[in-house]
Parts: structure tokens; sequence; C-alpha cells
């Protein structure tokens, strides 16, 4: 699919309140201001490498989380995911 977003920054409004706007559906919406997949995964992926190697130099779950400002359920997941060999 073409078309999709390219911006790198998040989005401030929902897509219902975008479709509003617009006068589309919300699936239209979500569809123009998408992260193309691709970025997606990438963006991914350097966070999983970060997680995994900030806790191998000992850092606790609320230090990785405060400074890649994510949860610490996500820290946990990342960290579960790379121990079954998942995510990679």
């Amino acid at each position: 699919m073409t078309g999709g977003a390219r911006a790198k920054q998040r989005r401030a409004i929902t897509a219902k309140e975008l479709a509003q706007r617009l006068g589309s559906s919300e699936r239209t919406a979500r569809r123009l201001v998408a992260e193309p997949r691709e970025d997606f995964l990438e963006r991914a992926q350097v966070r999983r490498t970060q997680v995994v190697e900030l806790r191998e130099q000992g850092m606790k779950y609320r230090e990785i989380a405060d400074k890649l400002g994510i949860s610490t359920g996500t820290v946990g997941r990342i960290l579960h995911d790379a121990r079954k060999g998942q995510g990679a």
C-alpha cells in the first residue's frame, strides 16, 4: 500500500477526531497517518536492542523504563520475548 504517512512524530489527535475534521472514515484517517511498517519494525528493533543491552549492564526494569520513556511492563515483555528468542 502506498500513500502512508512519512512524518516521524507521533500524532496529537485520535483517528476519530481526524476523521471528523477530514469528513472521512476512521479507517481512512488511520491509513493516512499510519507509520510505514518497515519504519515501525526498525524502531521496535532498536528499542528491543536498547532494552536488552541496558538490562545486561545491570539496570533495573524501572531504570530502563525511565531512560527509554516506556512502561516497566513493556520492558518486561521485551525481555521475556528476548529470552524466548522472539522478536529478534
